[in-house]
């Protein structure tokens, strides 16, 4: 989910502009081995709040699981906001912010990084044209990924 806003004081009232939701997105492989190695305790960097950035590219190529990261040549990362990642039930969910000076070009992919960039491992990507973020926009990216 993508919630824009005009500006700080749009951000702060919290009365957006637009606000896309969207299903679907890919695992990619090296997210499941972390995944999977956090599981057994193995030595593995969590997805937690001091790790994980959402990160956003302007590349539309296809997602596929052996995929290592954003492919865009404008890439920008972001961290979690306060109290996320969360979880209920199965569903775990990501947010993070771009303020307006950050992002400033067309989204057209998201992904999950327990790092500040794409040499952490991503967990997932996400391709779908989300619009393009103009300077002094402020945009939310809420990301959730359920395991049924």
């Amino acid at each position: 989910k993508i919630t824009k806003y005009a500006n700080q004081e749009a951000f702060l009232k919290g009365t957006p502009f637009e606000c896309l939701e969207f299903d679907g997105n890919v695992l990619l492989n090296e997210g499941i081995t972390e995944l999977l190695k956090l599981l057994i305790g193995a030595a593995a960097t969590p997805y937690n709040n001091a790790n994980a950035s959402i990160g956003v590219g302007d590349s539309d190529t296809e997602a596929s699981a052996t995929q290592t990261g954003l492919l865009g040549a404008n890439k920008a990362w972001l961290s979690m906001d306060d109290g996320y990642p969360s979880v209920s039930d199965q569903t775990v969910t990501f947010r993070g912010t771009a303020d307006g000076d950050t992002a400033n070009f067309a989204w057209e992919e998201a992904t999950v990084v327990n790092g500040e960039d794409d040499t952490g491992d991503n967990l997932n990507r996400k391709v779908r044209d989300m619009g393009t973020k103009a300077s002094g926009t402020i945009w939310t990216a809420e990301l959730k990924i359920t395991i049924s």
